[in-house]
């Protein structure tokens, strides 16, 4: 596939890719890593900065940056899908500690950037999500900031912005408030996977690209028709999971969309704001995220979609109705926007597990190691994840290797909770989406009854509850 037509990220970085030559026979490795997306680099790159001496091979079906490492929104997020929950019922030092590990996540990866050279156009602008479009908005915003005061957040952490101090940073129509978290920074996701692919790369680490794994078991893959022995196999695959199977059982894949408009002028940006490179959302149930780009395009992105059986998306190539869908969305909060063309449309495949938790899981003695279920927010998710899945194959006794996020189990059936048949997954995802469609569609209406905004956002918060217990997955 021309990497023009997998996202804006990739087309901007085309003259920098050079292919990588395939397996072409059998091996011995200590570690096969299988995808050479963000969870698979990081965690070669944590192996051998605390053990150098080890042998590791990634195998990668397409290339470096082929999945949702080069189509992603950008988001370099302190923080994990569903965190509160996973941190749930630890004494309160402990989740203090944790909660400290997953905030840190953008200024460790800072670090490595600048250690290593990665030039990925790392802004640490921090992270909005607006109460935007109805007022329903800023009072799940304001008890959702209550609920965190309450677990032990500070100030520091997250606060409220009242709409004059949120036109500070980002200028949106009708916005009744943010949440403000600093801990959230932008990058170019391409740029990321092709820096990060070369600094493993310069420490020793074999990368292997168009080598589909054809089947994989413990200590061993087939790779493109050539054998691969290992002491651990490390299948990295995310959105991907439903090519390796069993694991399409546990993480399935949904899609999310984006769009990017021509650079915009320095006056229009005057209006819109975002300078710092700041990464932007709503509250919405209905994902919506967005950012300034480093050559002054918006970035804007939403939901996408759910196919039957979890099958994998293949085409990106967004349609008319996908693109004046989003577009909509975009004007709804920059009317400014109405003349700015737009020049990409994109989309990719991530990851949800059952419980719409991220995991690590860990089995020692068949030397299996994965991790996934980002929820679509995997940029950072995949930085403390690699480290955790380097400290569990190293045996080391740390912080991440106790975490709650990781699953220790003699199976994966024992380990991971495995997604209903179809086509129950199928009727739960489309009666969601169709209430929070519903819903959206209610509460944007200034002239809806009370009544009928209250029964649209309680049939939503009902059935959202029952398909996703924990919490909703985003997608930046």
């Amino acid at each position: 596939m021309s990497l023009d037509r997998i996202s804006l990220w990739m087309e901007q970085v085309a003259d920098e890719v050079e292919p990588r030559a395939p397996l072409a026979g059998d091996v011995d490795v200590d570690i096969a890593i299988i995808g050479a997306g963000y969870t698979g680099l990081w965690t070669a790159y944590h192996l051998k900065r605390q053990q150098p001496d080890l042998n590791i091979a990634i195998f990668e079906a397409e290339h470096v940056g082929f999945g949702a490492s080069g189509r992603n929104g950008g988001w370099l997020i302190g923080e994990l899908a569903g965190q509160d929950e996973l941190l749930a019922g630890l004494p309160v030092e402990e989740q203090r500690r944790y909660r400290e590990m997953i905030h840190a996540i953008p200024d460790e990866a800072a670090e490595v950037f600048a250690r290593e050279g990665i030039e990925c156009g790392y802004r640490k602008g921090g992270m909005l999500i607006c109460a935007a479009r109805y007022p329903e908005q800023e009072a799940w915003l304001r008890a959702e900031l209550t609920e965190c005061y309450a677990r032990g957040y500070e100030v520091s952490d997250l606060c409220w912005l009242e709409p004059d101090e949120l036109a500070q940073q980002v200028n949106i129509a009708g916005s009744y408030g943010a949440l403000y978290s600093p801990h959230c920074a932008t990058v170019h996701p391409a740029k990321l996977a092709l820096g990060l692919a070369r600094v493993v790369e310069k420490l020793g680490v074999s990368i292997y690209e168009s080598s589909r794994v054809e089947e994989w078991q413990p200590k061993q893959l087939r790779v493109s028709g050539h054998r691969v022995n290992a002491r651990v196999v490390a299948p990295c695959v995310e959105g991907y999971a439903a090519q390796c199977a069993p694991l399409g059982k546990y993480q399935i894949a949904v899609q999310s969309l984006q769009i990017a408009t021509e650079p915009l002028s320095p006056a229009l940006w005057d209006q819109l704001g975002m300078g710092l490179g700041q990464a932007v959302g709503d509250a919405s149930r209905m994902v919506t995220y967005f950012h300034r780009t480093r050559d002054d395009r918006l970035v804007f992105g939403a939901r996408g979609g759910y196919r039957f059986g979890g099958r994998l998306r293949e085409d990106f190539t967004l349609s008319r109705d996908e693109v004046a869908g989003h577009r909509s969305l975009m004007l709804s909060f920059f009317p400014q926007l109405e003349t700015a063309r737009i020049t990409h449309g994109w989309g990719g495949n991530l990851g949800v597990s059952r419980r719409f938790l991220p995991h690590v899981y860990w089995d020692l003695h068949q030397g299996i190691a994965l991790a996934g279920g980002y929820g679509g927010e995997g940029v950072g998710a995949s930085f403390l994840c690699g480290r955790t899945l380097a400290d569990l194959i190293l045996g080391r006794d740390s912080d991440s290797a106790r975490a709650p996020w990781v699953v220790r189990s003699d199976s994966l059936s024992q380990g991971l909770r495995h997604w209903e048949p179809e086509p129950f997954r199928w009727l739960g995802y489309s009666a969601v989406l169709a209430a929070l469609g519903h819903e959206n569609e209610v509460l944007a209406n200034k002239l809806s009854p009370g009544w009928r905004r209250r029964m649209a956002s309680a049939l939503a918060d009902r059935l959202e509850r029952l398909m996703a217990p924990t919490r909703r997955p985003e997608t930046p």
